[in-house]
């Protein structure tokens, strides 16, 4: 009980001054920090955001654009008719024309088209639309031996209802990496999304969304090549244009990961990415099948390089360079690492956002938890004399740790978030009861009091193990299942939980022992 090792001693008071020295950018301005960085950074940059209700932030408002979507629906529809010909050998006379709406073709033989129409209908999957449905495409004959397939008005907006779903998904991805930015993403109609977020400036907002960042391997064509196979893409790396051609071998979509580096040789910014096992099999075979022909990075419908391939790459694993400065690659790897959007989105809207529950109630909120954290000090010292001031100061420095913690991960502090602080410093000091009540007790059997002490802290131990894990459990539940102001208090209940088992056993078990080795008192609680 009373030994502490010199290692173990450094290690918990070392513990305890990282959680401070976390902590010391909260009290100090940008220009404090830079200037006592200087040459050398000496002081952390993390700091703890406060959330929309305590700081407010930024609104920014995006839009679909619904023609650039039902472009690409019927550049897929062209490309699905396409197919379903070439599979069952049907000759066409002047190729798959595009339309407002949608694509025709002209096929001269009857035989042919009467094969092919039942295909094609397949195409149109139907609308639920409650208890009846619509079609999402009509296709039928227009004379002339013509093929025309449409898009239905059903049918686009139910493309840009998927649309705006999955591109909000991606766009909390984009904002919110890690999960600890409480950033609120919603959709706003048929057609929007509202994105709000903390300490935030909407520039900020629209980079980390950025493009629809939809990345595609293609080959450079060859000269000669057929004009429909081929396409002509402006290029990023050195301006001008590259013919390359029109079939993707590789997609994005297969990307299991995206990092901004260095490369080694030149210095430069530089996008290391990383293939599922389809993705890592079709490079390997592309590039091994196409050694000394170029190959071009497609992003978003620009060629970002076209390096030639010197050799089959079958690691499963790349790297994409394009001028880049480290915050581009950044931003990005970002985007690529959390997928592509389904369609372009412009900004519409965008505002300062103030604090949403008012000065007053922000001062309120401080006040009830300045109340509350009175209150039990007092009752702790009051009850338990000079273990519970040895409680109080392990209580100092657990929510010290908690505010590291949180500077460490970025993490939001709402007003939800202070209550979970209150209702740690609450657990935290049960914990305390727990262990002296267990002296007490030990002391009332006859023990002596290192023996009590001892006893008390080790035999309560369980007991407080499965109260913090059954609390923990439930907190992370709520981090995973809620959004918004849940996911703040979620977070300072799991991190407070976490410091207080280190205070509750570590921290308080070394100043009882120090306290106990100075004063040795014949009784420890009356």
């Amino acid at each position: 009980m009373l030994r502490f090792s010199l290692y173990k001693t450094l290690a918990i008071l070392l513990t305890c001054f990282f959680g401070a020295y976390l902590t010391l950018p909260n009290f100090l301005t940008r220009e404090q920090i830079k200037a006592a960085n200087g040459v050398f950074s000496i002081v952390p940059t993390g700091t703890i955001v406060l959330g929309l209700d305590l700081q407010g932030g930024a609104y920014v408002a995006f839009e679909v654009d619904k023609a650039d979507l039902v472009k690409k629906e019927i550049e897929t529809l062209r490309d699905d008719v396409r197919r379903i010909l070439r599979e069952a050998k049907v000759s066409i006379s002047g190729g798959v024309g595009m339309q407002a709406r949608g694509v025709q073709v002209r096929i001269p033989d009857d035989a042919d088209r009467a094969k092919i129409l039942p295909k094609l209908r397949e195409l149109a999957q139907p609308i639920l639309s409650g208890a009846s449905s619509q079609p999402s495409m009509i296709v039928a004959e227009a004379g002339d031996k013509l093929v025309q397939l449409s898009l239905t008005d059903p049918g686009i907006e139910d493309k840009i209802r998927n649309a705006v779903d999955k591109a909000r998904q991606v766009f909390e991805k984009r904002i919110n990496p890690d999960g600890t930015l409480e950033a609120s993403v919603q959709r706003q109609g048929s057609d929007r999304i509202l994105v709000q977020a903390p300490g935030m400036t909407a520039e900020e907002i629209e980079r980390r969304v950025g493009g629809i960042a939809k990345l595609e391997f293609k080959m450079v064509a060859d000269p000669g090549a057929n004009p429909a196979e081929v396409e002509t893409l402006p290029s990023k790396d050195g301006g001008g244009q590259i013919t390359v051609e029109r079939r993707v071998l590789v997609q994005g979509e297969d990307l299991t990961g995206a990092d901004s580096g260095f490369d080694q040789r030149t210095g430069e910014a530089v996008i290391n990415f990383r293939f599922n096992q389809k993705g890592a099999s079709q490079f390997a075979r592309v590039t091994s099948d196409n050694i000394g022909k170029p190959f071009a990075i497609v992003l978003d419908g620009n060629v970002i390089s076209a390096p030639v391939i010197r050799s089959a790459i079958t690691g499963g694993q790349g790297q994409i360079s394009g001028n880049f400065t480290l915050e581009s690659a950044t931003n990005l790897a970002t985007q690529l690492r959390f997928g592509a959007l389904p369609a372009k989105f412009t900004v519409v809207e965008r505002r300062s956002v103030g604090a949403g529950l008012g000065q007053d109630a922000v001062e309120a909120g401080k006040l009830a938890a300045l109340v509350a954290t009175v209150l039990v000090v007092a009752f702790t010292i009051a009850s338990y004399g000079i273990l519970g001031t040895i409680a109080v100061i392990a209580l100092i420095v657990n929510v010290v740790l908690i505010f590291g913690l949180m500077s460490l991960l970025h993490a939001t502090l709402t007003l939800p978030g202070i209550a979970g602080i209150v209702l740690t410093v609450g657990v935290a000091v049960d914990s305390n009861v727990l262990v002296y009540e267990r002296v007490r007790e030990e002391q009332r059997l006859g023990r002596s009091a290192v023996a009590a002490l001892d006893a008390g802290f080790s035999r309560a131990f369980a007991t407080i193990m499965d109260a913090n894990i059954t609390t923990f459990i439930a907190g992370l539940v709520l981090f995973v299942m809620g959004s918004g102001t849940v996911k703040g208090f979620a977070v300072t209940l799991c991190l407070g939980i976490v410091t207080t088992v280190f205070t509750a056993f570590t921290l308080t078990r070394l100043i009882t022992a120090w306290w106990y080795r100075w004063s040795k008192p014949k009784t420890i609680l009356a």
